[in-house]
């Protein structure tokens, strides 16, 4: 069991502020919080140390537009799920693994590939043959139009939004898809594991120099290759329960599913897939019963949406590369290496 511990308000505040500026340093924090930036530091370092809060680099949108993305639904041999699950932590492809309810599936995994041959290879020559699993079923996702990044706490007050100037005009432009260099890497190795990693921290990683970090991570960011997100231990969020869902909409209303399921606050995952479903979303939601409540105000929105199945998580062990205990805190991290 983890260490019982108070979390204050500032607490909540300052996770929020770097969800929406995680490289922000202390200081550009300190006057929209209301306190010093030797305090934020301090709390900052309380909550990375506990396992309560962290940040990290992931794919950006470009990932997606360029690169294989799956949701891969597995069945196992009663007894062996926790084993299975153990050993789907230590593969660089499966980015993230949940247990999950009685249901469609023992195992949910997030599994991200460079291309559709790797991901192939990494399904057949290294998933199937794991022993206890019965079953395998791949969601290909066509299109993602929502992910983990944008899903928001919202402890901070408008005034302190405002002041923290997240109103941005939006995302660039695509560019060009980067040809990454071994710099490229290794500053990507170092940051899913820490995202708050400083400049100087960088050079030295990466064997170059902090003129060089900076405008490497420009690029990668402005072109989408990265994203750096802020996460942390179910508690601070309020321990929601994640529920993913699987639906069947006409091609033409896709778009429209999607900006509805978007605008929820509590939207983690929306995405397009292949399959007899199309859509696969992913919900933080109160308790169980808040599972029917969405799913019945969803389709009275959205009368064409059928929901074919409903995965409710138990305990997510591994997140995006982080692997968490039962109360969802950090306790490690197996760097993901998608790109």
């Amino acid at each position: 069991m983890s260490e019982t511990v108070t979390v204050s308000e500032l607490d909540l505040a300052l996770v929020n502020a770097l969800q929406l500026r995680p490289r922000a340093s202390w200081t550009e924090l300190a006057s929209p919080l209301g306190v010093t930036a030797s305090t934020l530091a301090r709390r900052w370092e309380r909550l990375t140390e506990l396992g309560l809060a962290w940040v990290y680099a992931a794919p950006g949108r470009e990932f997606s537009r360029t690169r294989c993305t799956a949701f891969v639904l597995l069945r196992c041999r009663p007894g062996s799920r926790a084993d299975l699950a153990d050993r789907l932590c230590a593969f660089d492809e499966v980015v993230t693994v949940e247990l999950t309810g009685p249901g469609s599936a023992d195992l949910l995994l997030d599994v991200l590939a460079s291309d559709l041959p790797a991901l192939t290879r990494f399904l057949t020559a290294r998933l199937e043959p794991l022993p206890g699993l019965v079953s395998v079923d791949c969601l290909f996702a066509t299109s993602l139009f929502v992910e983990g990044s944008r899903w928001r706490l919202r402890s901070l007050a408008p005034t302190q939004l405002t002041a923290l100037g997240t109103a941005g005009a939006g995302a660039p432009e695509p560019t060009p898809t980067l040809e990454l260099d071994a710099v490229d890497r290794a500053l990507l190795d170092a940051l899913v594991r820490d995202g708050r990693l400083g400049l100087a921290a960088l050079a030295e990683r990466s064997a170059s120099s902090p003129a060089t970090v900076r405008r490497r991570l420009r690029r990668l960011t402005d072109s989408g290759v990265l994203t750096f997100r802020c996460d942390m231990a179910t508690e601070l969020a309020g321990r929601p329960l994640p529920v993913s869902l699987l639906g069947r909409a006409p091609a033409r209303d896709i778009p429209t599913v999607h900006r509805t399921l978007a605008a929820l606050p509590e939207c983690r995952l929306v995405a397009a897939v292949t399959g007899t479903a199309n859509i696969f979303t992913t919900l933080w939601v109160h308790d169980l019963g808040d599972v029917q409540r969405r799913e019945a105000a969803l389709c009275a929105r959205l009368p064409t949406l059928t929901v074919t199945d409903r995965i409710v998580g138990l305990h997510t062990v591994k997140r995006m590369g982080h692997l968490l205990d039962a109360d969802g805190r950090r306790t490690g991290v197996r760097p993901i290496r998608p790109w």
